[in-house]
């Protein structure tokens, strides 16, 4: 890794976003959803509109991650009503949180998970919460690594198949 480069998406990079999140989304979980329930989460989560929304809206800041230019990770963090779980003061959400399989383990993730704490603060977050499929162990213990505790659950739906979410948290004072 020669240079790493964490930097805030505009909306030109919305076309690059939608791909980049539907290939990660796709690698991690397709394996374990239907292709169907599969296609449609991507159809609604992972287009050109919504990508341009999410990164025109004052609520929502987007960070990607380029290592030697090439796109590595990328992460969402949003001002979102939080769950009841979620119990710390001034809570934000960490809404999505994708490193490409090739740099699982090299330090990508924790350079990028202190990046998004970074953007709670600077939203005024003094929690930061995110939500991660039960059947994640190494998001799971990734997110234990970084101080966030498990808070509840949720449900989180892949197209019509009604999935389990942690819901955890951490406070970043």
């Amino acid at each position: 890794m020669t240079d790493l480069v964490i930097r805030r998406a505009t909306v030109d990079d919305a076309a690059h976003l939608a791909d980049f999140g539907a290939r990660t989304f796709h690698d991690a979980f397709a394996a374990d959803n239907r292709p169907e329930d599969m296609a449609a989460y991507l159809a609604s989560a992972f287009g050109r509109p919504q990508q341009t929304a999410e990164l025109t809206s004052p609520d929502w800041v987007t960070l990607l991650v380029e290592i030697d230019g090439a796109t590595a990770a990328f992460a969402q963090v949003r001002r979102q009503s939080p769950p009841a779980a979620v119990t710390g003061p001034a809570p934000i959400e960490i809404h999505r949180f994708y490193v490409q399989r090739g740099w699982h383990g090299r330090g990508v993730a924790g350079a990028l998970m202190q990046a998004c704490l970074d953007v709670v603060r600077e939203l005024g977050g003094r929690t930061a919460w995110l939500s991660v499929w039960e059947r994640n162990p190494r998001a799971l213990a990734f997110y234990a690594k970084h101080g966030f505790t498990r808070s509840g659950m949720a449900e989180f739906w892949v197209g019509p198949d009604c999935q389990t979410d942690h819901i955890m948290e951490r406070g970043v004072d």
